[in-house]
This record gives C-alpha cells, structure tokens and sequence, in this order.
C-alpha cells in the first residue's frame, strides 16, 4: 500500500454506482471500508473490508465502530439509498419512514458515530439526486424519496456549518440520470447517458479532491435528467 493510500468507506457498496466506487478505490490502491446489508460478492474481493452493515439500524453502525480502536478515516461516500415508487396517494408512513431511515436517519447517525474517527481533513460526501434539488423536475412516484434528498442537502449545509472550524469537510453531490437499477425502478425502459463507472469516477475524484475547493455545497452533477 503506497504512502498516499486512503482510508475510505463506501455505504450501498454491493451495487451500482455504490459497487463501482469501491472497485475505483481498489483499483488505486486504497483501503477500502464497502457497507451493505448483502455482502456476498463484496466479501470474494481481495483488499477490501466487506462490512454486512444495516445502514438504517443505529445498533449495528455503533456496533462496527466499537470494534475499531485509532483508526481515522480519510473519506466517508454515503451512497446507501432506498427508493420508493408509488403514486403519493398510495404511499404509507411506513413507506416514507423507511426511506428517510436510510436516506437521512442513517447519514446522519453514520456521520455522528464516527465523529471521533474523523480528521480535520477528512472529506464526506453525500450522494443525493437531481430530485431534492429546489426548482429542479420533479417525477410522480417519487415523493418520499426526493423530498428525502432535499432533506440530505440541508443536512450536508448544516453539518459544513457546525464544522467548518475543525472539519471534516462535507459537500453532497445531486446526481441525475445513471444507468443504475435504481434508476431502472424509478423509469422503467429509460436509457440514462452514464453508466456507474463514469459516474464512479467522478465521485471517487471528487471524494479525493474536492474538499480542497468546496464545503457545504450541493453540486448538481447532471448530463440529463429524465
């Protein structure tokens, strides 16, 4: 592991772009931390801390991090997304608590627990959309999830605000359309422009450098949106 190697972890690594993040890190020779609640292939990946991980459930994000003892992370990705697509009227609480318990209950209980593993140049990155964003398209089907990533972009301010004299560094990327299965769930038969690993790229990019230019900013980060 070269001198220049990072530590970084990567939530909803077990997919999409999630999953292609994780093989950019690799393939650069950084420790890579990949969470998901399904682990199978990322646990035949050499080199890279597989981590069975409920994004959702606090217990078990306290439960990982009591297991390290001075480790610090360089970058946080939080990638992990539930979406739901169904027309409002149909939606439930339930529905929508299920999607703000990943989307922003669980970012932010991630970023909190973590806190004392983190470094005044430590850069987080919150992956949201191109639907939590004021004045953007907005899709029917989609209420819990974009009002969600709208909540995700006030978290990310806030939280650069709080720390802006410490750090770590905390910016949200607002993604557009990605050829991902997540995509596939919210427009069926829509051919996006990117695929995963160019949008992996970026991002991976951006989590290594991006820090040194922008804090609490939500960067709209979009070729097309649907």
């Amino acid at each position: 592991m070269s001198k220049t190697s990072k530590n970084i972890i990567v939530t909803g690594a077990s997919r999409g772009i999630g999953r292609a993040i994780v093989d950019v890190f690799k393939s650069q020779g950084h420790r890579v931390w990949a969470l998901s609640r399904n682990t199978a292939e990322l646990s035949q990946l050499p080199d890279v801390e597989s981590v069975s991980l409920d994004i959702g459930n606090e217990h078990e994000i306290k439960n990982w991090i009591s297991s390290f003892d001075d480790q610090t992370f360089d970058v946080l990705i939080n990638n992990a997304g539930l979406l739901v697509n169904k027309p409002f009227s149909e939606t439930t609480a339930k529905d929508f608590e299920a999607v703000y318990r990943v989307n922003v209950f669980g970012v932010a209980n991630l970023i909190r627990n973590l806190l004392p593993l983190l470094t005044p140049q430590t850069h987080i990155v919150n992956i949201s959309s191109m639907g939590g964003i004021n004045g953007t398209s907005k899709f029917p089907g989609l209420a819990a999830y974009s009002s969600s990533k709208g909540a995700l972009g006030i978290l990310t301010e806030l939280l650069a605000e709080e720390f802006k004299d410490h750090g770590p560094s905390v910016n949200a990327l607002a993604l557009g359309a990605v050829q991902t299965e997540m995509l596939e769930e919210a427009f069926p038969g829509y051919k996006a422009p990117l695929d995963a690993d160019q949008m992996a790229s970026y991002i991976a990019d951006f989590a290594l450098n991006g820090h040194l230019f922008y804090n609490g900013k939500v960067l709209p980060l979009s070729s097309s949106t649907p």
